[in-house]
């Protein structure tokens, strides 16, 4: 037991040195690993990031434009657009929504003007509903006053 404890061997210099330099890579590694996938969810996740810039009431009472934006990382595909003069009571507009551009694709980075012609006369000063939608499944609600 006396010759265990007066023993000095240890770990030769040399050895600790690559024991630390394996130690101080692995941690890098693992560090790396895990920053590339918190940062590379982040912008998978981020898509079309749907705003409406302006939206204009005009001509005899019955012409709407709405100019979209889309500040996100990934196109979007307008599918539906409602207008109503509340949330309970949204109307699809099936005709007189022109895109321009003529696509209804709104691209990451860019802005689409929506055109529409409805039926129903707006009231200036009245409060108006709308919700975009589009193919993704993205819905965008606003409201805005004629």
């Amino acid at each position: 037991m006396k010759n265990i404890l007066k023993s000095k061997k240890g770990i030769s210099p040399i050895l600790a040195t690559l024991l630390l330099i394996v130690i101080a890579v692995s941690a890098v590694i693992v560090t790396y690993a895990w920053v590339m996938t918190f940062t590379g969810n982040t912008t998978s996740q981020a898509g079309a990031i749907l705003t409406v810039e302006n939206t204009r009431y005009y001509g005899d009472g019955d012409n709407i434009e709405i100019i979209l934006r889309n500040s996100g990382t990934a196109d979007a595909t307008v599918d539906t657009v409602y207008i109503g003069t509340s949330t309970s009571n949204l109307v699809k507009q099936t005709s007189g929504v022109v895109f321009n551009p003529a696509s209804k694709i709104v691209v990451s980075g860019s802005t689409i003007n929506i055109s529409i012609t409805s039926t129903d006369i707006w009231t200036d000063g009245e409060t108006y509903y709308f919700n975009i939608g589009t193919e993704e499944g993205i819905n965008l609600p606003f409201n805005r006053e004629a």
